[in-house]
């Protein structure tokens, strides 16, 4: 397994660990529900150092993120980020991930998932016909994502950016606790606010920039929080997690992420999707509430009042904010209007449903 620069002090506070994406991951500190409430109501500091990140440069980078990417990067200006996808050439998805704009038309970011970055990197590379100038710098960068409702009140502390007035899907780059060249944006994964920190040289700045965050949030009880409470909130936000909600079989279009799908450039599989966009989807990603006591898990089968196969549970849990046990899924199209009546198998057991609008509420 490999480590991220945070991993001892994982085991110091006394983490529950657990291996995630070929990483030593810390699941839980003081309890998911403890760390899901600090997020949503004060502040929490999660460590994402796993994921991927490779930048682009040149004549030649903005081309292919398009042509390998279905939202339009050509509307980024410096500073901003964009949420997209790379699909495959069958109509499903490499990977989701975040698009930052260095420098117009010249520099560009990419941040991927975990546990698809060889797999994205050979995909990109594969499609980098003209020989742009790519790095992967997933190994060097580390990334905490300090979340929650009082996040840039701890983070302003420690920067002259102006963190407090960060927009949604935006960076600012500059010196943070001492430490040069740090990237701050604010896209988050948690629906509670807050940002996420870029920084390389990881051996030297990793423990500046802990120590740092953890006193300056000292006064607002800050914690860290593990990827069990990182999965809840993202749920309760109806997010799509890579390897649940969304892969290589499932479409932007089935999975609710039209809106990331723009038919205003060509990119691989763009006509297929563009045929789905137009005629509809056999199967759709909803949302959906418990209404029998249970909670429903990935993998579980989906079925109507007969019993019938319907869809399948891609992601379930019980809801600390909301008290109630939620999940999304794919279901016919036939079957996915909100107030269906579903039933989710469990041992056997037929336990009822109902589809709702997601973000949970």
């Amino acid at each position: 397994m490999k480590n991220t620069p945070f991993t001892d002090k994982h085991i110091a506070l006394g983490a529950k660990m657990a291996e995630f994406a070929g990483f030593n991951m810390p699941i839980s500190y003081t309890g998911i529900n403890d760390e899901h409430a600090a997020v949503r109501k004060n502040v929490g500091v999660f460590d994402v150092s796993h994921m991927g990140e490779f930048v682009l440069k040149g004549e030649g980078a903005l081309d292919l993120i398009q042509r390998i990417t279905t939202n339009d990067a050509a509307k980024l200006t410096k500073g901003k980020v964009q949420y997209s996808c790379m699909p495959n050439e069958n109509g499903g998805i490499v990977d989701d991930l975040l698009v930052y704009c260095l420098e117009e038309n010249s520099s560009y970011m990419l941040v991927v998932n975990a546990g698809n970055i060889d797999k994205d990197w050979n995909w990109m590379q594969k499609h980098n016909t003209a020989g742009v100038e790519a790095h992967n710098i997933s190994a060097k960068t580390g990334l905490l994502a300090v979340q929650g409702p009082n996040a840039t009140k701890v983070i302003q502390q420690l920067t002259e950016m102006d963190i407090l007035n960060l927009k949604y899907y935006t960076f600012v780059k500059g010196n943070f606790a001492g430490v040069e060249n740090v990237l701050i944006s604010a896209t988050g994964y948690t629906g509670a606010g807050g940002v996420e920190i870029y920084f390389e040289d990881i051996n030297n700045n990793a423990d500046i920039i802990w120590q740092a965050i953890f006193k300056a949030g000292e006064a607002f009880g800050i914690k860290p929080a593990g990827l069990g409470a990182r999965d809840t909130l993202r749920l309760e936000m109806g997010f799509c997690l890579y390897g649940n909600d969304i892969d290589d079989n499932t479409s932007p279009i089935e999975a609710g992420l039209g809106w990331i799908t723009k038919f205003t450039k060509t990119f691989t599989s763009s006509e297929l999707f563009l045929e789905q966009k137009n005629n509809g989807t056999t199967k759709k990603l909803v949302g959906f509430e418990m209404i029998d006591k249970g909670i429903a898990r990935h993998g579980y089968e989906i079925q109507n009042a007969e019993g019938a196969a319907i869809g399948v549970v891609t992601s379930g849990t019980q809801s600390p904010s909301l008290g109630k046990a939620i999940g999304m899924g794919y279901v016919e199209t036939s079957q996915s209007k909100i107030g269906t009546p579903i039933f989710i198998s469990v041992r056997n057991q037929q336990l009822k449903a109902q589809v709702v609008k997601i973000p949970f509420e």
